[in-house]
């Protein structure tokens, strides 16, 4: 048996700019699928979606947030 101890992965931010970019992306297409859903949705389902869409546009102003700080810590280094 051996005793070697774990070591954690280095911290490795150099693509986390395009995650995070094609996460926006993703978002994005989402949320005009859920748009193109509501067409066929009751009154009901369209508030869900209004609201999941609300939460959806929330999480893109995060994530923009991130790419810009990221952008700058990359600049930094």
């Amino acid at each position: 048996m051996t005793t070697d101890k774990y070591q954690p992965k280095p911290d490795d931010r150099s693509d986390n700019v395009e995650k995070l970019q094609d996460m926006v992306q993703d978002t994005i297409e989402n949320m005009e699928q859920a748009h193109e859903t509501m067409q066929f949705s009751s009154g009901e389902e369209k508030e869900a979606i209004k609201a999941k869409n609300k939460r959806r546009e929330q999480a893109i102003e995060g994530m923009r947030k991130e790419i810009k700080d990221e952008h700058e810590h990359n600049e930094l280094n």
